[in-house]
């Protein structure tokens, strides 16, 4: 099963390498027709694809990492490289969305009068359709791979492509004299870099700080109940190394089954929780019941 969990991690590499080529595809037009156009909402959201560059290298990093075998220091492996990245990619984010937003402020406060080129509107809606193209490639790898760090670069694809089209909206509505809105759409989307990279940090430091889905140990509790001679589920804990699950889990038997019994049972337990719920490892305690 570690073996197999190797190879998907090196397949998910493909979708963060295609995620930076696009990145910075669309980053490079955004910024240079943005400053060519006059158009703050298109340089903000090349802005907003600049860290997403950055956020893909980050998640590349951590994939290469996490296909690390454990060591003497890591016995459970490399696995959080993945989570590490995030929470990295989290911190970029923000400072970047604090910059947008800054300067997308002092645009509205200036007053800004220049009605942007519908230039950058088209720009806007190639980036979308790039993006979402992107968005469909990386959701089904990560669905195949099982890779939570490719999923969520999967997610950002498609809220990049989202942000595409508004700011392509921002800009045509501008040419209508409506020019204020262009910068109140630099400031939107300033707003999602922020929201995205709270997420991001939220999900990471959960994670980290070994935080475990409360309705998903009740799912295992309930499936490990159900199988023959386990009198109770004393305790249940999890942990989450990346996509790999872990469970400590302590149940109650009869007293007057033999050692051999017991393993058998243990066995199960294991099998069913990793073919029922992929569960990567789960140690199993016995104590006899009263």
């Amino acid at each position: 099963m570690i073996n197999n969990r190797y190879e998907q991690l090196k397949k998910a590499e493909l979708g963060a390498l295609i995620s930076i080529i696009a990145y910075i595809l669309v980053s490079a037009m955004k910024l240079v027709v943005g400053h060519w156009a006059n158009s703050e909402a298109l340089r903000a959201d090349g802005l907003n694809n600049f860290t997403d560059i950055l956020s893909s290298i980050a998640v590349l990093i951590g994939l290469r990492i996490s296909q690390k075998p454990a060591d003497v220091e890591h016995r459970y492996g490399h696995w959080k490289a993945e989570n590490i990245a995030s929470l990295v990619t989290s911190f970029i984010m923000l400072l970047v969305g604090l910059q947008v937003l800054y300067s997308s402020i002092l645009s509205v406060i200036n007053k800004k009068t220049e009605a942007p080129d519908m230039t950058a509107a088209i720009v806007g809606i190639i980036s979308a359709a790039i993006m979402y193209g992107v968005y469909y490639f990386n959701k089904r790898l990560s669905e195949k791979v099982k890779s939570p760090g490719l999923l969520a670069t999967a997610k950002d694809n498609r809220s990049d492509a989202w942000t595409s089209i508004g700011t392509s909206i921002a800009v045509f509505a501008a040419s209508f004299n409506l020019v204020w809105l262009d910068s109140t759409a630099a400031i939107i989307v300033a707003l999602l870099i922020l929201k995205t990279a709270i997420d991001i940090f939220k999900e990471s430091v959960f994670s980290l700080s070994d935080g475990f889905n409360q309705e998903q140990l009740l799912q295992y509790n309930d499936t490990i109940g159900h199988i023959k001679h386990i009198q109770a589920v004393k305790s249940i804990k999890g942990r989450s190394y990346g996509a790999n699950i872990y469970l400590d889990v302590t149940v109650t038997m009869k007293p007057d089954l033999t050692v051999r019994e017991s393993h058998d049972i243990t066995d199960q337990i294991e099998h069913l929780l990793q073919d029922k719920f992929h569960i990567f490892e789960t140690d199993i305690h016995v104590e006899p019941s009263e």
